[in-house]
């Protein structure tokens, strides 16, 4: 029996992607998936994963001790991290880095020679928009600016936007459109069309309908939901709070109100109130 839309746990919220592809059980979705972005991209298919952090039991949704992000290597050594990200924490580009590199020199024990350093890729799927261009999907490397010369191979960013898709154009071929989608949560009605286009789907589609039915499961995902709401909510109210701060810095040196606006993003309303 197939479940309502409003009964579906949402695949965004990151225990239950990797409850979908960061599973053993799962391997086959998560290599479909995979290879419909490095496909996309221009780069050779996989033929086989190694999950590095596999989804357990003993994945908390509330300790930060958990890490819900999926983590696997390819038979030839490269590194993919994917991570899900339903909420904007900010800088996410130096976010990037900082875990890429760490990542990257994690590799290398004492003695170990450079040459052993394997390509790492970065895979952020966002839902929210970051980049200011209308690509859902877009990748980094380590090129010269001016000719396009490839300076290594070691770093491969991408960033998949999931506002950025209309959900009403269901596509009528295969591609990475449909798993994006399925994501983004487009109508049960449309799961067909999707399955048809991409048959590995229908595996991810049967793990989130057998996830929503499970009580257990569902008591942990609204655990975790609220933990991130509560997360995001924090965020945004320090991110406020520091713009407030820079608000009123700029008054006291008494810089139009015009021009503060402009700076910190406020209405004149709000800065006007911030001199009271």
């Amino acid at each position: 029996m197939e479940l309502m839309p409003m009964d579906l746990l949402d695949p965004r919220v990151d225990f239950v992607f990797k409850r979908i592809f960061g599973s053993e059980n799962n391997k086959d979705v998560l290599l479909a998936f995979l290879n419909r972005i490095f496909t996309e991209a221009g780069e050779p298919p996989l033929t086989e994963i190694i999950l590095m952090n596999p989804y357990t039991d003993k994945d908390d949704p509330l300790d930060k001790q958990s890490i819900f992000d999926v983590y696997a290597k390819t038979s030839e050594g490269k590194l993919i991290d994917i991570e899900m990200q339903l909420f904007n924490k900010y800088d996410i580009e130096k976010r990037t880095l900082f875990y890429w590199s760490k990542r990257y020199a994690s590799q290398l024990s004492e003695g170990d020679k450079y040459p052993e350093l394997k390509k790492c890729v970065t895979i952020n799927i966002l839902n929210y928009s970051f980049l200011k261009n209308e690509q859902y999907h877009n990748v980094f490397h380590l090129r010269e600016d001016r000719t396009g010369i490839s300076l290594i191979d070691d770093i491969e960013v991408h960033f998949l936007e999931l506002p950025k898709l209309d959900e009403h154009s269901v596509p009528s071929e295969g591609g990475l459109i449909n798993w994006l989608l399925f994501l983004k949560g487009a109508d049960t009605s449309h799961w067909e069309v999707l399955k048809m286009n991409e048959p590995g789907l229908e595996k991810a589609m049967d793990t989130l309908q057998y996830l929503s039915q499970d009580s257990e499961a569902r008591r942990l995902y609204e655990a975790r939901q609220k933990y991130l709401h509560d997360e995001a909510s924090m965020l945004g109210s320090a991110e406020m709070a520091g713009v407030k701060k820079v608000a009123k810095n700029m008054l006291a040196m008494n810089i139009d109100i015009k021009t503060i606006a402009k700076a910190t993003g406020l209405t004149e309303q709000e800065i006007s109130a911030l001199r009271k």
